[in-house]
Formats: structure tokens, sequence, C-alpha cells
């Protein structure tokens, strides 16, 4: 709001910052009571400006607005728009008289919200992605310093995760309105800097370049979705930038040499080992263990199970991995290639997006138990390639067998199912996943499932925006897995 405009307000609102949304909050809560129209509030951020006395709260009023504003507001207020102060106010006083507001797609505000909320989203993925630490100083004086220029005011929404991800480095993350400093035991946000006051470069930058070039992907190169997922505004503060022009000029010829050479059949010594421990027998032949008393002793016998004949085509059987008194136990749908031939769980694509979102919901991956709900791949060959294909309801049955014991060996206060098919093992009949997520069900037995999306469903979608929506969306999913491990 303009200072004239500020003139002629009856209330003078002054936030401490730009993320001030404690103060916001407060003011907007001791306004609406007080039934203050939207029109008649100047909001602003100015450390000489002065605030009108605000209305105390009228004795036993309470603001009654739906329980999800309050998530949507905190996060449409880090945007830039100038604006935002006075409009989620004016969001706050519809919601008074229309609760259902934010499940009208059409009207105009609820939409204005949704754009601000995946703008502020999309910047945090950007500053999560691309800020790059350089080393300064040396033994006790070490420390690491970024740049990063975000669109909005993300940097202490996003400290958390920087201190998450590195504990044990000393580092200070600059930006033109904030920034923030870890000195290995507190944070601390402070004032905004200057480009300049950060180094240009380090030692290890041309180790960096080298690894970048080399695990280069071309055959997943997509020009275009890379610059709208990396603008180009991020690449002068990218040291592997300057290999990026030449690496996408040879990209084609890179990925036909790469396909003629990189078939995902089993390796040879796949092959053999298959060969030493399960030779082809019968169903009736199977060496389950149903006397083994240890995740080790399972895991041993299952590598001769024949419940079903997906073990015929597939190189390994591929059980769960985690500690024996795991509080929680993640439940996929079967593995994946990748897996298939390195034999462990979780380890392919989807297996990378999911340990990032642990990471950044503060779950440790090596307290939990991940399995699937089928222990053998099951594909549809294509020429060299091999692809998923959903394992059926008969299969599913068949290594219930190996989930149950599982379950019994761990004894976990909490499953989580990841997609329809571990649902469905884990309650025996059809969940609609999307309808029914985030909902935890508790089992005849005691146990409570919280039911979700399969990693690999972020994979599948195109649209950053919508993969950034996405993948918060599980983000939330991950922390209520947190909080109820803490419960």
């Amino acid at each position: 709001m303009q200072p004239a405009e500020l003139n002629l307000a009856r209330y003078s609102v002054r936030l401490d910052s730009e993320t001030d949304f404690a103060g916001w909050r407060d003011a907007a809560r001791r306004l609406a009571l007080n039934e203050v129209k939207p029109e008649d509030i100047g909001w602003h951020v100015a450390s000489d400006s002065t605030q009108t006395d605000l209305p105390a709260v009228p004795a036993g009023a309470q603001l009654a607005v739906p329980r999800d504003f309050i998530g949507h507001a905190e996060t449409a207020f880090c945007h830039s728009d100038p604006g935002r102060f006075a409009f989620l106010y004016r969001l706050l006083w519809r919601l008074r008289s229309e609760p259902k507001l934010l499940s009208i797609a059409s009207d105009p505000d609820t939409r204005r919200l949704e754009t601000m909320e995946k703008a502020v989203r999309r910047d945090s993925h950007k500053m999560h992605a691309f800020v790059r630490f350089r080393k300064i100083g040396d033994g006790d004086d070490e420390r690491y310093v970024a740049w990063f220029e975000p669109d909005h005011f993300i940097v202490e929404r996003n400290a958390d995760f920087f201190v998450r991800r590195f504990t044990g480095m000393r580092w200070t993350i600059l930006t033109p309105y904030a920034s923030a400093d870890w000195d290995g035991k507190r944070l601390a946000i402070g004032p905004g800097a200057a480009k300049g006051d950060a180094p240009t470069q380090d030692d290890t930058e041309a180790l960096w370049r080298t690894y970048f070039e080399n695990i280069f992907n071309p055959a997943r190169l997509k020009v275009k979705a890379m610059q709208k997922e990396m603008p180009k505004k991020y690449w002068r503060n990218l040291p592997e930038a300057s290999l990026i022009p030449e690496l996408i000029a040879g990209a084609d010829k890179a990925a036909k040499d790469m396909i003629a050479r990189m078939p995902t059949t089993p390796a040879p010594h796949h092959a053999k080992v298959q060969a030493k421990h399960w030779p082809k027998r019968e169903p009736a032949e199977a060496t389950e263990d149903d006397g083994a008393t240890t995740i080790s002793a399972l895991r041993e016998a299952a590598k001769g199970c024949r419940r079903c004949p997906l073990w015929r085509d597939a190189t390994q059987t591929v059980f769960g991995e985690g500690p024996d008194n795991a509080r929680v136990i993640f439940v996929g749908e079967q593995p994946g290639d990748q897996e298939d031939i390195a034999g462990k769980p979780f380890v392919g694509p989807a297996g990378k997006v999911f340990d990032a979102i642990l990471d950044d919901a503060g779950v440790d991956r090596r307290k939990v138990y991940v399995t699937n709900a089928v222990k053998h791949f099951k594909f549809e060959p294509r020429g060299k390639r091999r692809i998923h294909s959903k394992p059926n309801a008969g299969e599913v049955q068949a290594c219930r067998w190996w989930i149950d014991r599982e379950f019994a060996q761990i004894k976990p206060d909490l499953a989580v199912a990841l997609g329809a098919t571990a649902a469905l093992s884990l309650l025996g009949k059809a969940i609609p996943v999307t309808k029914m997520r985030g909902q935890v069900i508790e089992r005849e037995d005691g146990l409570r499932v919280l039911i979700t999306i399969h990693p690999s469903f972020i994979l599948r979608i195109h649209e950053p925006a919508d993969k950034d929506a996405e993948r918060e969306r599980f983000l939330r999913d991950m922390r209520e897995v947190k909080r109820l491990m803490a419960a």
C-alpha cells in the first residue's frame, strides 16, 4: 500500500519484517474480531513508520476459519507480492462468512492463493537444488558460503532443510534480503548481503565439474524442460554451468552410444548367482522356512521362494531391509529394474526421491524398515529393456506370506502403504489411494496403516509445477509419519 493510502486507512499495521507472519496473524485476529473491514487497514514493513494502536480482542470472542487456512496463508506470506498482507486479510475476512471458499477453484482469490503458494514452493525447490557452497578458510577457520537469489522471501522457511542436510558443516547462505548462518549448533537469520560478499570459486570446483560431466545422462536430456526447471538466472552461480552448452551439443550422439552398450537385462554374474542358488524347479519344492525367527533367516529363506511364477524371470528375490526393531515399516509395490539387479529395495530412481523426501521430513532412513508387497520383479521385455508390469492380486496374496512374517518379527507401531498394491497387501482389500491419502486405518490386530502414494508417481508427472506440488504433498505425508513416530 502506498503512503497516501496509509494515511487514509483507519488502522496502520507495521510488521517487523517481510516474513513476520506471527505479527500479521496477531494483528489480523484483533482486527477481524473487531469487525475492521479490509479497506480500513494499511499494511506495511518499515522500521521508521508508526503503528496505530490495535484494538484488544473482545472478551470471549473466537475467530473461526478453516483449519488449513493457516498453512496456506503461511506459505503465501513468503511471496514477494507487496499486496499479500492485505490480500490474505481479505481472504480471512471472506472465510468468516464463506467457510467453503478455499474449495471453490473458480474463485479469483482462491486461484490467486494457489498461484502464490505454487510460486513459493517452486522457489524453495530451486533453493534446495541450486545452492552451491564454496569453501573458505582452513582448519578451525573452515566454513562454507553460498550466494543465492530467490524470487521470494524463503530463506527462513528453508533454513532448517540445510541444517538437516549439512549439520556437520559451518555454513552461511547469503541472499539479497536475508542470510542464514549455521555454526554447527545455532541457526541465525541475519540481514541481506551483496553478491560480492560471497566467494567466487574454490579448489573443489574442477573436481565437481568432472563429476557432473560423467554423471550427465544424455538420454534424458530435454532442453526446454531443463531450462524451465533450471532457468538461466541460476547458471551464473553453478560451477557446472560452463559445461552445459557443450554437453547439450553432443547429447544426441552420446545417447545413441549409451543405449547401444547398456541393455537392462541382468549382467552375466547375476545369471550365475541365480543358477547356483535357485535352480529351476516346481513350486511344490519351495524352501520357505516357516520356523525362521529373525529377519536375516527370513531373507535367506526367501531366496528359494516359489510361491508364484514371478521367480522364473526375475534375477533374484529382493527382500526388505532395515533394523529388526524399526518402529515404522514402509511397504512399496515390487522391485524395479535396478532393485532386481542390485538385490536391494528402493535403490532406483523412485528410491532416490523417497530418500530425499524422508530427509526433508526429518525421518532417519536408517531407523525405518523398507520392503515391497511383492518380492520379485514383474516385467514385460521390450527389446533390450524390461518394462515394469503391475503385479496382480494373486501374486500379491502369494507374497503376503512373507509380509506377514516380516511384520511378525519387527512388530512396528506403524506401517506406511506406498500405493494401491501395498494397501491391498496390508489391508486385504482395494483402497482408493488418492481419496484416502493421509488417512490412518487401524487393522483388527491393532496395526496402524497410513495410506499415501508411491514415490514413483512423482517421477511420472511431467509438468514441473505439478511435480513440485505432488512432492510437497508427499513431504507432508512423511512429516505426518514423523509425527506419528514421535507420538
